[in-house]
């Protein structure tokens, strides 16, 4: 009695697969070349291992080997031509969390935003306010010294604090979900590290945004300036305003553990 093998149902999906994908006419000449090299043996080489008592070359064994042949083949197709269309970088390169910020990063410059909103509850508080409105720790970089004010928003969710042109940082507990957003256009920001910690530049201004806690709202609040944001420990830092990378980083450092 003949059985049904299962890699013949995948082999009837993966070629029902290969008239749904939208593949640029003609592909890639190097795709298919990376292709037809990983599932072609090179001149003179064995279609396979040699055939032992221990692991017989059976005829389904065969046939299992050459259909993972067509799973890998299909595999490598839809990653590189993913890759090498600007269809395929559009729908992968979109975006980057980190440091609870959302790096929305599109094909074009995004649209500049005009107007100026306020953090969600956002309030001006004195020191002893502050350790009263908000549960983690909050530091001042020592490059910077004390600010000219300091403002809590989103019920003690976030910390900011402004120097004079244009200078500020915003902290807030990196236990949360994503808080702010960036839309940008190409390139990538720039990766750069803050001490022992990752961190990424961004280096022109971009509109930002912030994501309502309680039901997920996009707020667009400003069209900010270079800005560089890292995670230290459990806490998430944007400093705003500082013109080149260098010093911002020399900043962010003097915040100190």
């Amino acid at each position: 009695m003949n059985s049904r093998e299962p890699f013949d149902d995948l082999e009837s999906e993966l070629l029902a697969l290969g008239d749904l994908i939208d593949v640029p006419s003609p592909p890639p000449a190097d795709v298919a070349a990376a292709v037809r090299a990983r599932i072609e043996p090179a001149p003179g080489e064995a279609p396979g291992p040699v055939s032992t008592p221990e692991r017989p070359h059976t005829p389904a064994r065969r046939r299992r080997r050459a259909r993972w042949k067509v799973v890998t083949a299909v595999v490598l197709v839809v990653i590189a031509i993913t890759a090498a269309t600007p269809q395929g970088r559009a729908a992968v390169v979109r975006i980057l969390r980190f440091a609870g910020i959302e790096l929305r990063i599109g094909d074009t410059p995004p649209k500049v935003v005009t107007a100026v909103t306020p953090l969600p509850y956002e309030h001006p508080v004195d020191a002893d306010a502050l350790k009263a409105e908000v549960k983690f720790q909050v530091r001042t970089p020592k490059a910077l010294g004390e600010p000219e004010r300091v403002t809590v928003a989103d019920r003690g969710r976030v910390v900011s604090m402004f120097w004079p042109g244009g200078v500020r940082l915003d902290q807030f507990d990196g236990g949360l979900d994503p808080a702010f957003f960036k839309k940008l256009g190409p390139p990538w920001p720039d990766y750069t590290k803050v001490g022992p910690y990752q961190a990424w530049w961004i280096k022109g201004a971009h509109p930002l945004g912030y994501l309502n806690r309680q039901d997920g709202t996009e707020i667009p609040l400003r069209q900010a300036g270079p800005t560089l944001i890292w995670q230290q420990d459990t806490l998430n830092y944007r400093l705003e305003g500082v013109k080149t990378r260098e010093e911002a980083v020399r900043i962010a450092t003097s915040l100190g553990g």
